[in-house]
């Protein structure tokens, strides 16, 4: 691997930070203190910050040999927020807030952009401007969304935006990207059926909402399975049914919760229009009443193939083509999704090992994402932090203005 030395000298430094944020972790919107210890290095290291977009996000700002007068930008974007979930590990730098946790790798992906930012303030050997993106609430809070909505492709120009997540499982050294769809759409609905209570010994004078909610489920699979068309990706997983307080009571309602995921906008508007049709209509033929909403949250992520193909150069440059992958879609959402739907960019993998790089005292559970047990790679951050730079240092450098 081709590491860029005074980023693998640093590590140690990068890491300790990194375990500092692992050990107070921060909740969506709530990252005031990640974003201190953030904006600090940044200041420390000469950047620019500007605090405050998306509620805590922060961006620093680094200018090249030319001081940026060239107009170009390159934004690279790393999430911050821990998830509301309880640490198993019991190593010294293991959440000390109960409840909230860095199952997902947030703290790394913070520590790889920070080795990076170290790295273009020292050497700006390059022209245009490189913003890092350290961003909010990516944990169900939309928040590149918000930043979005705060300006934050007015106020800096960026020809294009690339994030990066770490992935369990394939050894270090491994990175994946592709082209197209790489991470789904993510909705909720919530169903309710009213029927009519009565004694179950006497069903005959209700209105039974339990069999309308399990035709429904049915008829929500056929959707699936023939209403789309094979090849496009699609899921509806009911995940809640919530139904009645007694065994002797017919209720007089039934709800229904979970979640669907697609690759695409228009399968999207598929699955969302037939499942209004299906449950409206199961319920009118059994003289029940149907209230249905459906909430959109994360649309997909799609990486744009020019994008794609160069950061997967980027890769090949560090590590060889054979520990280049190709990215296996995955239908858990990311709300980078956001920021590619409006700029050219691309989304990575770079993997996390197979947990073996836990210290004495991690939990029994794997080392998977948003499990109890889980804990970033240390490693990963001078491999990363160089895949930033010379992502970063190569665009300006050979990218035609966009």
């Amino acid at each position: 691997m081709k590491i860029i030395d005074s980023i693998l000298a640093e590590t140690a430094e990068i890491a300790a930070v990194r375990r500092d944020i692992h050990a107070h972790p921060e909740l969506c919107f709530q990252e005031v203190r990640t974003a201190d210890v953030v904006a600090k290095k940044l200041e420390a290291w000469g950047i620019t910050i500007h605090r405050g977009m998306g509620t805590t996000g922060v961006v620093g700002i680094v200018h090249g040999r030319d001081g940026g007068a060239c107009g170009r930008g390159v934004g690279l974007r790393a999430d911050m927020d821990a998830l509301p979930m309880q640490e198993f590990n019991r190593f010294s730098h293991a959440s000390k807030h109960a409840g909230k946790m860095h199952a997902c790798g947030h703290d790394g992906h913070t520590a790889m952009l920070l080795a990076a930012a170290h790295h273009l303030a020292q050497n700006r050997n390059f022209d245009g401007t490189v913003y890092l993106i350290f961003q909010p609430a990516e944990e169900g809070g939309g928040g590149a969304r918000e930043m979005i909505k705060d300006g934050l492709f007015e106020k800096f120009h960026m020809e294009a935006v690339f994030g990066m997540h770490n992935w369990p499982g394939a050894p270090v050294g491994t990175f994946a990207v592709s082209a197209g769809p790489v991470m789904a759409s993510s909705n909720e609905f919530r169903i309710t059926i009213r029927g009519k209570g009565s004694h179950a010994a006497m069903p005959h004078n209700g209105i039974d909402p339990v069999p309308v909610a399990c035709l429904m489920v049915q008829g929500f699979q056929n959707i699936i399975s023939r209403n789309k068309k094979p090849v496009d990706a699609g899921v509806i997983s009911v995940t809640m049914i919530h139904a009645g307080e007694a065994t002797n009571v017919v209720p007089d309602f039934c709800k229904l919760q979970g979640t669907v995921r697609t690759f695409s906008l228009e399968v999207l508007d598929l699955i969302e229009r037939r499942m209004k049709e299906v449950a409206e209509h199961t319920c009118t033929a059994f003289e029940a009443r149907c209230e249905f909403e459906f909430n959109r949250n994360y649309p997909p992520t799609v990486n744009s193939a020019a994008e794609a193909d160069f950061a997967r150069q980027i890769m090949k440059d560090i590590v060889g083509a054979d520990n280049v992958l190709a990215q296996e879609p995955t239908m858990g959402a990311e709300d980078f999704a956001y920021m590619l739907q409006a700029k050219p960019g691309a989304y990575c993998f770079i993997s996390n090992g197979d947990g073996a790089h836990r210290e004495m005292g991690h939990g029994e559970g794997p080392c998977t994402l948003h499990n109890p047990s889980y804990d970033f790679n240390d490693d990963l951050i001078p491999l990363g932090g160089t895949y930033w730079v010379q992502l970063a240092t190569h665009w300006l450098g050979t990218k035609a203005k966009g």
